[in-house]
């Protein structure tokens, strides 16, 4: 028998298979998908934050509208049933499918195909079963530079995309069955303690859900998956430790600044050689497998933007556990990357602002709508100063910009005029 005929094979028995499974359960998400546009559905994020538990939670949702569960075709293209796939043997999915159900035989079908990047040529398949076929495609990636650059070269308009993050506060209040009660002191209290406890454990949904002693052990093998997968062997990088060691300073040091041409400097002190234009390529992919966000600093100069500094967040700050012990990874930091995670969510036009002084976010890099500095505790009054005296200069060169501080710990503090104080928690839920 031939390799085509025994690949269908497979695949009638990979389809049968995921059609008797039960679906997982899973806690629901703020993202909830489309069931019912014209465009293929793209998921984009970095591994196990929750791109395949979305992809269940639509298929629940067609199956209780009443839809047949036989139409809604499932596949992991990491299965090693399935690899290699070669772009020409795609085909022999719908092929598998209509053999095994002749009656439904022109139904409309959902297919959702999960880390789809493995597939070679999946875009031209893509395509060309959008343009054919009566489906609606539902589609996951770990890279976000593989996934745009093939839609956009492959799909030409007929995608959308949705970015997926780690937990934000209100769901893993949501995981952590914590639910908040307005004007009660109580309650207050109880996700005060509860911001504390996610600034510990991070969003990533596997770690929230699993016991705290197991926490240590799943972020390491995260962390070592996502570095030999997704950086090593997907981007073809050739210096691992190096590689290594910019994991572990950025990773470790959630909103700090990122001066690429002084690390370049360093590394040789840590007996490293790598050429200055191959650690910008490894920042790069870095960013490009969601594991970095650089912040630019707030100026309308490109030429400025480009020579200054960017401020680096991490997609989770657990991440950087494995490599530095949990009390040395700064918690006001932990904070601050908390923050940003929950702008950016919602928008990617954010700054920050150095040299005289510093506010940690810029909301509306172009045209500054709020400011926004990040501080655990104003007890202190070197920390109370430093914040006001940031907030109320840059108001002043930018004027009708919002002026906020955002704390864990207030100390009997009043906001001056013009600024407001905001409790965590309260940001982190959704306001004010």
């Amino acid at each position: 028998m031939n390799s085509i005929l025994v690949h269908k094979e497979t695949l009638k028995y990979i389809l049968v298979q995921n059609d008797a499974r039960r679906l997982p359960r899973s806690v629901p998400r703020a993202l909830q998908l489309p069931i019912d546009i014209r465009k293929v559905i793209t998921l984009v994020g970095i591994r196990r934050s929750g791109k395949t538990y979305l992809l269940y939670d639509t298929m629940r949702r067609l199956i209780e509208a009443g839809i047949d569960r036989r139409r809604l075709i499932y596949l992991n293209f990491e299965d090693d049933r399935i690899l290699p796939i070669r772009t020409r043997q795609l085909d022999l999915i719908l092929r598998a499918h209509e053999e095994l159900y002749p009656d439904l035989a022109g139904q409309k079908k959902y297919l959702f195909f999960d880390e789809i990047q493995n597939a070679p040529g999946w875009e031209t398949f893509v395509r060309r079963v959008d343009d054919t076929e009566d489906v609606q495609i539902f589609l996951t990636g770990s890279s976000a530079h593989l996934l745009s650059r093939e839609i956009a070269t492959g799909l030409r308009g007929r995608s959308i995309s949705f970015e997926v993050f780690p937990l934000s506060f209100p769901e893993y209040l949501r995981f952590r069955d914590i639910v908040h009660e307005p004007y009660s002191r109580r309650s207050e209290a109880r996700l005060a303690a509860a911001s504390t406890e996610y600034l510990t454990t991070g969003g990533l949904p596997e770690i929230v859900l699993a016991d705290a002693t197991l926490r240590p052990r799943i972020l390491k093998e995260y962390v070592d998956l996502v570095f030999y997968k997704d950086l090593l062997e997907r981007h073809r990088l050739s210096n691992p430790q190096a590689l290594r060691q910019l994991l572990k300073y950025c990773l470790a040091q959630p909103a700090s600044l990122l001066n690429v041409h002084k690390l370049y400097n360093d590394f040789p002190s840590q007996g490293m050689s790598l050429a200055k234009d191959t650690l910008y390529h490894y920042v790069r992919c870095l960013e490009e497998s969601y594991l970095l966000f650089l912040l630019p600093i707030a100026d309308r100069s490109v030429r400025k933007q480009a020579v200054n500094p960017k401020k680096m967040h991490t997609i989770d700050w657990a991440l950087g556990f494995p490599f530095a012990p949990e009390t040395h990874v700064d918690i006001g930091r932990r904070l601050e990357t908390a923050v940003y995670l929950h702008a950016r969510r919602e928008r990617e036009d954010l700054a920050y602002v150095g040299l005289e002084r510093e506010i940690d976010l810029v909301l509306g890099s172009e045209r500054p709508q709020a400011l926004i500095n990040v501080v655990l505790s104003l007890t202190k009054d070197a920390s109370w100063q430093r914040e006001i005296d940031a907030l109320q200069w840059a108001g002043q060169r930018m004027p009708g910009a919002r002026r906020m501080l955002v704390t864990h710990e207030r100390g009997g503090r009043a906001a001056p005029e013009g600024i407001q104080i905001v409790d965590a928690w309260q940001y982190l839920l959704g306001g004010p």
